[in-house]
């Protein structure tokens, strides 16, 4: 082979550092903010990406997999005995049926489309569902093929121009609820397709609560692809909130929760650049918000309310990777009630996060197993929650070992 043929990576496969180096830099990510990332040293990340330094223990690698946002294990360490997909959830069984009801294009008028009355108090019993269930993916699952068929209908078949647009209101949000279905799932094609069919029937609605909460999923959607698309995340973020703020002196109510979750949204996004001031005043515009919501109201698309700001808070302090205030606020808000078992789940993994930030490894486990036992498909698909148990797998207590097995067990992660 000529000297200067490009070399086969099978043959020579490249080192952990080499991999490391290559996945920083595609997700536009400086030594320095990895290292922050990490708590470690820029002169660290240097020396395990020029090969000066061997491969970390698992622990660690699990920490850089989360920072780069790495799907695959196998694509950092190379080992393609051992894949572990951290990011993304198993398939869930009614994904192609929803797949095949997103993907239709169908032309025909074959039957008369329900009344959008109806198909509103349908798409309520199903919010209503999702948030009841612990196995929420298998309900929302079986659910959505029709309703995405009925209102696609119902959008075709509306006589007047009012009708199409409340129409594509209710169509937006059903595509809102598909994106939580098929969110963390192995189809990024099918999710980026529904995000922004969502956005498009959002806004041929021209209703300010359908186009905000478009925006809200978008911007999570963006944000979500890593620190590369944090900027569209903002602009998203940000052009939604121009747009629904000279609304808010006589707003409802759900244009005003879907402010506050925007303004939170924004607040995560700061946080998750490590920008402090930004992140907390953003949250604070949003708890600002919530107080003039009544004391009972629970947005059933985002969750907001008075009741998540507290969660809210943990996330901020989890993302600025502070773990005394994490804990901190996970302690505050151990009280509150979350009427949503998958949102409850979700705010569970958060204090997990948390706690293992402080070092306390054992609560974290332990808070995991309440996120389990609230909702198990919650933490299934939970790229954060996944991490920390397979480190806790390899942790030296025996009985935290044995713990961590059992739940891993229970996610799939590892064979029963």
């Amino acid at each position: 082979m000529p000297v200067d043929a490009t070399p086969d990576p099978y043959a020579n496969p490249l080192a952990f550092g080499q991999r490391m180096q290559i996945l920083r830099e595609k997700r536009g990510m400086s030594r320095p903010v990895l290292a922050g990332l990490l708590g470690v040293s820029p002169s660290w990340v240097k020396k395990v990406e020029s090969g000066q330094m061997h491969m970390p223990k698992l622990s660690m690698i699990l920490r850089i997999a989360e920072a780069l946002r790495v799907r695959d294990l196998a694509d950092l360490t190379g080992d393609q005995s051992m894949p572990a997909d951290l990011f993304i959830g198993p398939g869930h069984p009614r994904l192609g049926a929803v797949k095949a009801a997103v993907d239709a294009f169908p032309l025909g008028q074959d039957r008369e489309a329900p009344p959008a009355a109806h198909l509103q108090h349908r798409l309520a019993r199903a919010w209503s569902a999702r948030h009841k269930a612990p196995n929420h993916r298998e309900v929302v699952g079986e659910l959505l093929p029709e309703l995405i068929r009925d209102a696609q209908l119902t959008v075709r078949q509306a006589d007047t121009a009012a009708d199409r647009r409340a129409a594509q209101a209710i169509l937006s949000e059903v595509y809102s609820l598909a994106q939580f279905f098929v969110a963390y799932q192995p189809d990024s094609a099918l999710l980026w397709r529904v995000a922004e069919r969502g956005m498009v029937a959002a806004q041929d609605s021209e209703d300010p609560h359908a186009i905000g909460v478009a925006a809200w999923l978008a911007a999570q959607a963006h944000r979500d692809s890593g620190p590369g698309h944090f900027d569209a995340a903002d602009a998203v973020n940000l052009e939604a909130l121009r747009y629904l703020e000279p609304l808010l002196p006589d707003a409802s109510d759900t244009v005003l929760a879907i402010t506050g979750a925007l303004q939170f949204e924004a607040g995560y996004t700061a946080a998750r650049r490590g920008e402090n001031g930004t992140a907390w005043g953003w949250w604070d515009k949003a708890n600002r918000i919530a107080a003039r919501l009544p004391g009972s109201y629970y947005h059933p698309v985002t969750s907001f309310s008075r009741a998540i700001m507290g969660a809210h808070a943990v996330t901020v302090a989890v993302e600025l990777r502070a773990g005394g205030e994490s804990v901190r606020q996970a302690v505050a808000a151990d009280t509150l009630t979350i009427p949503s078992r998958p949102r409850l789940a979700r705010h569970r993994i958060e204090e997990a996060r948390a706690y293992q930030l402080d070092g306390q490894a054992e609560t974290a486990l332990a808070t995991l197993e309440k996120a389990h036992k609230a909702a198990p498909e919650t933490i299934r698909y939970n790229g954060y929650a996944r991490r920390i148990v397979l480190e806790e797998v390899e942790a030296k207590s025996p009985e935290r070992r044995q713990r961590a097995a059992t739940l891993a067990t229970e996610l799939g992660l590892l064979a029963a």
